[in-house]
């Protein structure tokens, strides 16, 4: 079992990153591996609506060269999925939006029925408005939401204020014991034979105007 571990900040060992590793550091305590990917601070495309991600040849998003393809094939070998976020104007890092825009829709299909939880690190405000923005990808991608004690935060300016957020660090450790165990729940389900829900036929799509 793998979960990947997405830091949405342009800081790769900064306060987010800080609060991933206390959650990958439980994982692989419980036997899970880990790969913390940093999406980096260089300029990434939001999406364009240009549909070309639907061909039925298409593998991924039309644009190859930020993270948003990256992450699509890092999940094909993952069974879980931790995003974390910095939160800039009480909203998750911009980069960070597009590429999950990107990524969910143009490779939903790698994200479906894996379990999913988002950390969010902030100075003081703004957490839990950026917990609901991460969370609602999850929701939409039918995709168990890992809990943890508390809202999954982190508080400090630095990754040294971090570690000083005992608080926060443990909420960490909990969510990497939770996601560790809903891991094994669902392998363990598998070797029962409890396979995944049969989705409906058709997809019914109702718009507000007709």
């Amino acid at each position: 079992m793998k979960v990947l571990l997405v830091n949405g900040s342009p800081h790769s060992k900064g306060c987010t990153y800080t609060a991933l590793a206390e959650v990958a550091t439980e994982l692989e305590k419980a036997g899970v591996s880990t790969e913390i990917f940093n999406i980096g601070n260089k300029p990434v495309r939001g999406c364009i609506a240009c549909q070309k991600c639907k061909n039925a040849n298409a593998t991924g998003c039309i644009f190859d060269d930020d993270p948003a393809n990256q992450i699509i094939n890092k999940m094909i070998e993952s069974d879980g999925l931790i995003v974390g976020t910095p939160v800039y104007y009480s909203s998750p890092n911009g980069a960070l939006i597009s590429i999950l825009d990107r990524a969910f829709y143009a490779g939903g299909k790698n994200f479906i029925y894996k379990p999913a939880a988002a950390v969010v690190s902030a100075r003081r405000g703004g957490t839990t408005s950026s917990l609901d923005v991460i969370n609602k990808y999850f929701n939409i991608s039918k995709m168990p939401v890992v809990s943890s004690q508390y809202w999954n935060m982190v508080h400090g300016m630095t990754p040294d204020e971090v570690r000083q957020d005992y608080e926060g660090l443990q909420i960490m450790r909990v969510l990497g014991r939770n996601m560790a165990w809903l891991l094994k729940c669902i392998e363990a389900g598998k070797v029962s034979g409890i396979n995944y829900p049969d989705p409906e036929k058709e997809r019914i799509s109702t718009s507000f105007i007709r």
